[in-house]
């Protein structure tokens, strides 16, 4: 699977600010040496500037005693032109919002604690449906687009380099398909085979009888990179979400996270309580 534009980016934002420092630059001195705004390069360095050209990195490379023929120079500036591509998420610019997505899809692991529904990798058609009728789409086409979307999207589940997807999910989150039963029983069943089927897919169900959690305030994704990347903490909004990546806001979610699973039914319990919910 190759990896997507915007995770390339963060790689290379990663890079070249770990460059500056290993020359002893100050982000000050740099952009006054280039004659650029501190803000244009405060961009690069995080990912804001979503395509820096080639002509700026190797302006960047020069500065930073990285010249044609270093290990790392023609590395770099790969990066940058696989950063410039797009990936198959732009048919759909339209249905998906934000860059969730496309971090999704270059993501080693994937922690997501839902309170409200099912983690989208883990939908059925039949429930991504429902969840698209919930947010108020009327046009059948409109509806079909983001459910073929989504089904696209679970397609990292079955790559060669698949990552590994913890999910917890509360009891209540299943229960609200009771008013479509066989929706219900097919997206029960579809979440036992998953677990059943990978090593990479873990499944927990947070029971309503666990009450009060540290959970409460929300539910949350954090996601992990390949080297250099930044691990991020995603909250979905109604039209997209807030991306988290200060290392304080990181360790606080991956604590809270662990209080989480904690009060979750482990693996070994979750799929035969799964499978009693079928039966009911």
């Amino acid at each position: 699977m190759a990896a997507s534009p915007t995770i390339r980016r963060r790689q290379l934002s990663a890079i070249l600010r770990r460059m500056r420092k290993d020359a002893g630059l100050s982000l000050d001195e740099t952009a006054k040496r280039l004659e650029w705004s501190r803000a244009k390069l405060g961009h690069i360095e995080t990912g804001e500037r979503k395509k820096p050209s080639v002509v700026e990195v190797k302006a960047l490379l020069r500065e930073y005693s990285v010249e044609e023929g270093h290990e790392h120079y023609d590395a770099v500036l790969a990066l940058v032109r696989q950063a410039q591509q797009r990936g198959w998420w732009t048919r759909y610019d339209d249905i998906l919002t934000g860059s969730y997505v496309e971090l999704e899809a270059e993501a080693t692991s994937i922690a997501n604690y839902e309170a409200f529904g099912v983690p989208g990798l883990l939908q059925t058609p039949g429930y991504a449906r429902i969840v698209q009728r919930a947010r108020l789409w009327r046009d059948p086409d409109d509806i079909q687009r983001a459910v073929d979307a989504r089904m696209r999207r679970q397609q990292i589940l079955t790559a060669e380099d698949a990552p590994d997807v913890w999910a917890v999910i509360e009891e209540h989150a299943l229960q609200r398909l009771a008013g479509a039963p066989e929706v219900m029983r097919e997206q029960i069943d579809h979440l036992v085979k998953l677990a059943d089927s990978s090593s990479r897919i873990t499944i927990q169900v947070l029971p309503t009888s666990a009450g009060v959690h540290a959970g409460a305030t929300g539910p949350f994704v954090i996601i992990d990179f390949p080297d250099p990347a930044s691990p991020v903490v995603y909250l979905e909004t109604f039209t997209d979400g807030l991306y988290l990546e200060r290392p304080d806001e990181i360790s606080v979610y991956r604590k809270l996270w662990d209080h989480v699973r904690s009060s979750a039914l482990d693996e070994e319990r979750t799929i035969p309580y799964l499978k009693q919910m079928l039966s009911r």
